[in-house]
């Protein structure tokens, strides 16, 4: 194992810790996910993005990781992926494009079709991978290659590491819970959705 490389990387992920906490971006309560599983802990990394320093420390760490890959421009799904993605491209000086929630599903609105190139995507948390697999699958259906996926943190259960290979910033792992087995509903605590997918229940 590279020793330099794994304190480097801890080291990183030290800072997005303290970078999460210092913003206020990591709260503690009871919580719908995008994905749509419930959980004690929510990292809203928009509040730590506000401070720009803050988004060109994580975008520049993650376009270190991603530069090998040589992606010719950046995907992100709105509206997570919009300031780490945009932070990642000017990095690494490539177009930065995104997808957005339509009718319930992620559609390409505000940008031409890209000619075939190979592509990263990027966003802020990753939970489960479905935004993930779901937004870069509409440019690969366009004919463009996914060659990679990168966030800023990590938390999919073990269960969730199988379908998606993903570059991060900071891996935890904080229990999540089905709506029927989340003890946070059984003890009668409201409920919070700060999420962005519409059709959460």
């Amino acid at each position: 194992m590279d020793c330099s490389l794994e304190f480097r990387n801890e080291k990183v992920s030290t800072m997005i810790q303290k970078m999460m906490k210092e913003s206020g971006a990591h709260l503690e309560g009871h919580f719908q996910l995008t994905s749509g599983l419930h959980s004690g802990h929510y990292l809203q990394c928009a509040l730590m993005l506000r401070f720009p320093k803050f988004a060109a420390y994580a975008g520049e760490k993650l376009a270190e990781r991603l530069a090998p890959l040589k992606p010719e421009f950046i995907l992100s799904p709105a509206l997570g992926g919009l300031i780490i993605g945009y932070e990642v491209a000017r990095v690494l000086d490539i177009p930065f494009i995104f997808c957005e929630r339509q009718d319930g599903g992620m559609r390409l609105r505000r940008f031409t079709v890209p000619d075939k190139k190979r592509f990263v995507m990027v966003e802020d948390v990753v939970t489960t991978g479905k935004s993930s697999i779901e937004t870069a699958q509409i440019l690969v259906n366009l004919g463009a290659e996914w060659i990679g996926s990168a966030s800023i943190i990590d938390r999919r259960s073990s269960e969730f590491e199988q379908g998606l290979k993903l570059e991060s910033l900071w891996k935890l792992s904080f229990p999540v819970y089905e709506k029927k087995d989340c003890p946070f509903c059984a003890q009668g605590l409201p409920l919070v959705k700060p999420g962005s997918r519409p059709d959460q229940k």
